[in-house]
């Protein structure tokens, strides 16, 4: 697998068909270099850095996204606010406002970083395998969401107990509950207990 030194640079915006590079971590969240996106997915998985956002509105519902049916990884399965990858070099909190734009259209009007979480979760559909050193973060979102359909299929906004009716039900991504549970408080810090979380 494509492994490159830790100074190697992405440039998305240069407007050509580089690959996405990921950035690798040790246990310890520190970079030690960076791999292509798919290739640092590929079983056994190659620790990379990642995020999620979870955002709330002021009922203190979680907005929920439907991955876009053409996504390579987990297409089609629900999952929470926003996740990805930072590039190489680019700080997570960053890279969790820019792709919440860059998915739902809309940029939190809170965000605040709740800790890490690391995990393991091969996805059977797929065959890839999900190894992260994944930053958390929580906030809320007070303006109309415009998703980009090319990532998202459908959003909706949840209760813990419609949360608990649409898991039983609906298909999720493999590390949704890991961060969920991780992420979970500070969430109740952010909602309060009325909410429920």
């Amino acid at each position: 697998m494509p492994i490159t030194p830790a100074t190697a640079t992405n440039s998305p915006s240069s407007g050509t068909a580089e690959p996405i590079l990921l950035e690798l971590v040790d246990e310890d969240g520190v970079t030690i270099g960076t791999a292509e996106k798919l290739a640092a997915h590929q079983p056994p998985g190659l620790l990379h850095r990642a995020f999620s956002v979870f955002l709330f509105d002021e009922r203190g519902r979680l907005l929920l996204q439907q991955r876009a049916l053409g996504k390579y990884h987990s297409p089609g399965v629900w999952s929470n606010t926003c996740c990805g990858h930072p590039y190489p070099g680019e700080a997570p909190f960053a890279a969790a406002a820019r792709r919440t734009f860059e998915e739902l259209g809309v940029s939190p009007s809170l965000l605040a970083e709740a800790g890490t979480v690391r995990y393991n979760h091969p996805d059977p559909d797929s065959g890839l395998v999900e190894q992260e050193y994944n930053h958390l973060f929580v906030g809320m979102v007070q303006s109309p969401l415009r998703p980009d359909p090319e990532e998202v299929a459908s959003t909706v906004f949840v209760t813990p107990d419609e949360l608990a009716e649409r898991h039983a039900k609906d298909t999720y991504s493999a590390w949704f509950m890991t961060v969920l549970d991780a992420v979970r408080p500070a969430v109740r810090e952010l909602t309060g207990p009325s909410a429920g979380w």
